[in-house]
């Protein structure tokens, strides 16, 4: 009984360190991201009744899709180089928005700025954009937006989770307040990787995760769009501050549909 309490306690505080301070859609400030634990998994403001099953439209206008399977490699350091295997097929706009920005370079040179590994293998988590500027102070890392460079406006995705059994995935809830009790099609497994974001649901825009272990009290909450199938030791080897030297989409850039700007 007290292991089990103890597993369930771990587990509450380290989700609490997947939560961006400040990445949200509604916020204008910043503060360092913590492992502090929320009070409640992230709520979505639409009715528990409801399951969206396609994008709002304001949030889908113009957002890229993959349409179809995706290859991406980075390299960090002169380590083994890390293959994901992107999932367009049951996370479309996910795995779309991931090889945009991996497309245009977004990525290359970014730092990872948080990698839990006590009490128990979490995650190694990256992939903001301002990380790679060299005036802003390593600990603002984990609190920025991918700006287009077009627009100057942030990008946002909405959270897409497709339940095992269905045939598309829902949209801007998560599975507790869409009344789903079904598994995720896309789960939490050692060497998923998933979008981070803040508390609300619609807030994931750069930010990527790196699962280090089986993690299935995040399954129906955060959105996996892809595993990595190469390179695993090399994720395991990540430290706090290492930089991502690139990322490379090397197949399946034709699955890539952007129908319009971000």
């Amino acid at each position: 009984m007290l292991n089990k309490i103890s597993r369930w306690f771990s587990a509450f505080l380290l989700m609490g360190a997947l939560l961006l301070a400040g990445c949200s859609p509604d916020t204008t400030t910043s503060s360092t991201p913590t492992n502090s634990a929320p009070s409640t998994p992230p709520v979505a403001e639409s009715s528990s009744t409801v399951m969206t099953t396609q994008p709002s439209v304001a949030q889908a206008a113009g957002l890229p899709r993959l349409e179809g399977k995706a290859t991406v490699v980075m390299v960090i350091k002169d380590a083994a180089p890390i293959t994901i295997e992107i999932d367009g097929t049951d996370a479309p706009v996910t795995a779309g928005n991931f090889v945009d920005l991996v497309k245009q370079g977004v990525y290359n040179n970014s730092v990872f700025h948080r990698v839990v590994r006590e009490p128990q293998p979490f995650v190694v988590q990256g992939g903001d954009p301002q990380s790679k500027d060299p005036s802003i102070p390593p600990e603002m890392f984990g609190t920025g937006s991918f700006i287009d460079p077009t627009t100057k406006q942030p990008r946002y995705i909405p959270l897409e989770i497709k339940p095992e059994g269905r045939d598309q995935p829902i949209y801007g809830q998560v599975f507790r307040d869409a009344g789903i009790t079904a598994k995720p099609k896309l789960k939490h497994t050692r060497g998923a990787v998933a979008m981070a974001r803040s508390a609300d649901p619609d807030s994931a825009s750069a930010q990527f995760y790196f699962a280090l272990a089986d993690l299935d009290f995040l399954d129906g909450n955060y959105a996996v769009f892809g595993k990595v199938t190469e390179g695993m030791e090399t994720v395991d080897k990540i430290k706090q501050g290492d930089r991502l030297q690139s990322a490379e989409v090397t197949k399946g850039l034709e699955n890539l549909k952007v129908t319009g700007k971000s």
